[in-house]
Formats: structure tokens, C-alpha cells, sequence
């Protein structure tokens, strides 16, 4: 088994406006920080259209691509539409693909950005224009490399995205640990939700994430993980309403990664949301996911 870790320079080179809340320097603090420590880093290709139109509608597409959004749907991502926005994007969720391509072959990939699980079928939402877990997860699909995959996402934020576009499915199957009273106001329902009240803390919090996971190989039979790995889950985080300690994150997605090793299961990782000011405080948050990785897998 070998480790490789996905990556892009557009991760951080879109222009945002002053003060806007999403921390996008953390991609290339991550890039240099893992290629300092001689980390596996590849470039994947971007994603095809055939493939995003797989999940999105094809309409939705065409206005994303084009950029003919309206307003309200630029204000309800929450970026801003540039070709780089695009660029980006596309390269992302060719990254999330690529991992789990790489995983089903080598038993883990990560990529260092990823995990747009607020996209839903026909709109963006929450900084999510394509839902790249769910690309990821149908491709895979399509391809015949899978026939079940699971998609634990452990964001402080539901996935409500995800959860919408694979309602019903039996081959896409989501499982969400998120806060109660965060965003999104409105939750579809996942396969497996998990609503965890405000501040909890990291023994609770690990012992429910324990149960969940033996719950969902109980009940359903994946052959790829897809971990949304989101650190906002953190005590400081400025978005989330839980109270992890930093180990409690490590143990967290040392949890995920001992799930998978002990059911022989291939695992893509993406890092998912962490919101703070001082985006430097995320660095080592975000790291933990890499390094439980290369502990088992590198």
C-alpha cells in the first residue's frame, strides 16, 4: 500500500473580498507544510462535465461553467463567480475522484482540499458549487471500481447536499455527525444522522462517532470510505458549536482511519471546513488527518 495526497496551486488563488470568512491560504500552508515533511503530493486532473452532470443538473452546470449564476445564487454559495473560481473547482473535485481512485487501488488517498458536501442537485451553497464527495462516489461507481460507498461526514456543519442527492440510494449511503442548532437550518436526512448538542466534548463525542461507525458496517456493506474530515468540530472554531480539544481531533480521524483498516476498506480523506481568523491556528488541526493517514498507510 502506498500513500498519496492530491493537490493543486489554484486551492489558493482565488481572489476573495476583504475580510470574507473563508480561510483560503490554509491550502497552501498545507501544500508546503506536508512537501517540507516529504509527503507523496500529485496533481490529479479536473473533472469532466459528463461527470459533474452525473449528480448536477445539467442546467445548473451550464450556468456555473458559463457564469450566468443570478445574484442569488452567488450570494447563497458564498463566493464570488471568477474563471478561476471554476478552474478551482473542477481541479478540487478531479482531486477528490483521483483519491478515491487511488484508495481502491492502494487502500488510502487524501487530497488537501474538498468535502463541498452543502452542493445540491441544482445550486451551490456554503462556499459548495460541486458536490465532489458525491461526483467522486458516482464516478467510481460508474466505473465499476465499487458497488457501495459510504460517505462519513464528520464536518460540524450536516451535509445536507450529500444528504439530498443520494435520498433513496442504496450505493451512495451518508452518514453525518454534525450540531444540532448549525448550519444548514434546514437538514434532509442523511442515511445516518447524528445531531450532537451544543459543546460536547471529546469523550462523548468519540464514544457516539464509535457507535456510528459500528451502526453503518452493521447495516450496509461499502466498498470505499469517503471521509469528510471538517476541523470546524474544534472548541475555537468560529463556526461550529461543538468542543473538540486537538487531540480529541486526532483521535477522531485516527477512529475513521482504524474503522477502515480493521474492515479492509479503501479510504479517501478530504479536510473539510475550519474557520478562524487566524488561519494559522487550523494548520495543525488540518495536519492530523495526513499524519493518522501516513502512520498507517504511508
Amino acid at each position: 500500500m502506498s500513500l498519496c495526497i492530491f493537490h493543486h496551486p489554484l486551492y489558493s488563488a482565488l481572489v476573495l473580498p476583504a475580510r470574507h470568512r473563508f480561510p483560503l491560504a490554509k491550502y497552501q500552508a498545507l501544500f508546503e507544510q506536508l512537501g517540507n515533511l516529504g509527503y507523496p503530493l500529485a496533481e490529479a486532473a479536473p473533472a469532466s462535465r459528463a461527470q459533474i452532470e452525473r449528480v448536477h443538473d445539467a442546467a445548473y452546470v451550464e450556468a456555473a461553467l458559463a457564469g450566468t449564476l443570478d445574484a442569488g445564487a452567488i450570494r447563497q454559495l458564498g463566493f464570488p463567480w471568477s474563471p478561476v473560481l471554476i478552474e478551482r473547482t473542477l481541479r478540487s473535485v478531479g482531486a477528490t475522484l483521483a483519491a478515491s481512485r487511488h484508495a481502491l487501488v492502494q487502500g488510502c488517498g487524501l487530497q488537501i482540499s474538498g468535502g463541498y458536501h452543502h452542493a445540491h442537485r441544482d445550486f451551490g451553497s456554503g462556499f459548495c458549487l460541486f458536490n465532489d464527495l458525491v461526483i467522486a462516489a458516482q464516478t467510481c461507481l460508474d466505473e465499476g471500481r465499487c458497488e457501495q460507498v459510504l460517505i462519513v461526514d464528520l464536518d460540524v456543519h450536516q451535509g445536507d447536499g450529500s444528504a439530498a442527492l443520494c435520498q433513496g440510494r442504496r450505493d451512495i449511503i451518508t452518514l453525518s455527525l454534525h450540531g444540532e442548532h448549525n448550519f444548514p437550518r434546514h437538514k434532509p436526512a442523511s442515511h445516518m444522522d447524528f445531531p450532537l448538542p451544543s459543546g460536547m466534548e471529546d469523550d462523548a463525542y468519540l464514544t457516539t462517532l464509535a457507535e456510528a461507525l459500528n451502526l453503518a458496517l452493521r447495516l450496509y456493506t461499502p466498498d470505499l470510505i469517503l471521509y469528510q474530515a471538517g476541523v470546524d468540530v474544534h472548541h475555537a472554531d468560529e463556526l461550529g458549536y461543538l468542543s473538540l480539544s486537538n487531540e480529541g481531533v486526532r483521535q477522531r480521524d485516527a477512529m475513521v482511519f482504524d474503522c477502515a483498516q480493521r474492515h479492509g476498506l479503501p479510504i479517501a480523506a478530504v479536510p473539510g471546513g475550519g474557520y478562524r481568523r487566524d488561519w494559522q491556528q487550523l494548520i495543525p488541526l488540518h495536519m492530523s488527518l495526513f499524519e493518522e493517514a501516513h502512520r498507517r498507510y504511508g
